[in-house]
């Protein structure tokens, strides 16, 4: 649980650029990857993490932004992309300016459960991580490189004189 907002603000920024990077890599043909016919593609995925980060916020009681039409997917990487780094950035202006390290600890209904605020900006954490795992296996279905995150992926040991992990 955060008990300073620069601290939740130095963990968003750093999840987001993580987020940002896989989103840079993605291609308009990779948008359309699914594991089935019964679940998300990836750009839906993408954008769901995009278009409900403001949604999020707003359930907080942090005023940003409304997304235009959240529903309407970008056939566009770049534009899901650019999108995002907006969002990650509104994300970081509107917590900073609205809430103070004194409001974390103040209980507020969301989602219809009582929860420190201080929490709610851990969840919105943990959504962007859940989903951006989610990318990364669609990616590698759909034939791209994926960035490293938390440490190198499988292209990137090379670029540190190693060699990848086979198993």
């Amino acid at each position: 649980m955060y008990t300073s907002i620069a601290e939740f603000i130095g963990e968003w920024n750093q999840e987001a650029a993580s987020t940002q990077k896989i989103f840079d890599a993605l291609t308009d043909a990779s948008l359309q990857q699914q594991v089935s016919p019964e679940d998300r593609k990836l750009g839906e995925i993408a954008w769901h993490i995009v278009s409900s980060t403001p949604g999020m916020l707003m359930e907080f009681g942090i005023t940003v932004k409304e997304m235009q039409d959240p529903a309407a997917i970008p056939s566009s990487a770049r534009e899901i992309a650019e999108t995002f780094r907006s969002v990650s950035a509104q994300t970081s202006e509107a917590v900073e300016q609205q809430w103070t390290d004194q409001n974390l600890s103040e209980m507020q209904n969301v989602f219809g459960n009582e929860m420190p605020k201080a929490i709610t900006l851990s969840l919105l954490i943990k959504h962007i991580i859940h989903h951006r795992g989610q990318l990364t296996v669609l990616m590698r279905q759909a034939g791209l490189k994926v960035p490293g995150v938390y440490g190198p992926a499988r292209e990137e040991w090379s670029q540190m004189g190693m060699d990848a992990p086979t198993k």
